[in-house]
């Protein structure tokens, strides 16, 4: 299968074209780097024809819902109409578990995301993850000096590498519209995988937790995907190369 990776260096993205080329895929990585921009559309057409599949792992880092809403209906716009155009066959986006109820801040953007590909013209699979293990040493990395404050999360997180070996095999599958959520096997607290990180990597330093408000912390997504107690148990892929 000839698959196009958009933000195929990104966290996620990178372990989506290793998974693929693995399988024997043939993968284009969409970047700007690399002539692909897709919030401008500049060089989409040149790099989707003949592809069969998009899967897209673009991401923004903001907490502005504004700026998070354009940047992803930016997007997936510009990739959608360029996959109509070159016949792409199925889109695949990368979204998160249990945000239906948050359109604020970054989770804005991500549902506007959602809308866009369900309103779109190619046939598609929104597929929702829970929060990366990756994510308390990214915010540990974003925080200076020898205290590291972090808010009372429970959250069921998962590898980035095994996001991005679903995201193939939910391209391989074909248009679902939604794929079953990928969560992780148990309940974790943010606050102790910082410690763990930091252990791991040796750094002496103190983790605070605070307490969020009652309604961000009740609605934020990996509260409530911590609450859901299905596992996703990943299928025999269906490899075509």
């Amino acid at each position: 299968m000839k698959i196009a990776v958009a933000g195929g260096t990104g966290t996620v993205g990178r372990h989506v074209v290793a998974a693929a080329r693995e399988r024997g895929h043939d993968v284009t990585v969409l970047t700007r780097s690399k002539g692909a921009d897709v919030t401008t559309g500049a060089g989409l057409v040149e790099a989707l024809v003949g592809i069969e599949a998009v899967i897209d792992v673009t991401n923004l880092t903001t907490l502005s819902a504004k700026a998070a809403r354009q940047f992803f209906q930016t997007a997936t716009r510009n990739l959608l109409a360029v996959e109509e155009r070159t016949g792409v066959a199925h889109h695949v986006a990368l979204s998160i578990v249990g945000i239906d109820r948050i359109d604020a801040s970054y989770y804005a953007g991500k549902l506007a995301q959602e809308r866009a590909v369900a309103a779109g013209p190619v046939p598609y699979t929104i597929a929702r993850a829970a929060q990366f293990h990756e994510f308390a040493g990214q915010l540990l990395s974003a925080m200076k000096g020898p205290i590291a404050v972090m808010p009372k999360t429970l959250m069921r997180p998962v590898a980035a590498r095994e996001v991005g070996a679903h995201l193939v095999t939910v391209a391989e599958n074909g248009p679902a519209k939604r794929a079953v959520d990928l969560v992780g096997p148990r309940d974790e607290e943010l606050a102790d995988l910082a410690r763990r990180q930091l252990a791991h990597d040796g750094i002496r330093r103190r983790v605070l937790e605070i307490r969020l408000p009652g309604a961000t912390a009740r609605d934020s997504p990996p509260a409530r995907c911590a609450a859901r107690s299905p596992v996703w148990k990943e299928p025999s892929p269906s490899i075509s190369g």
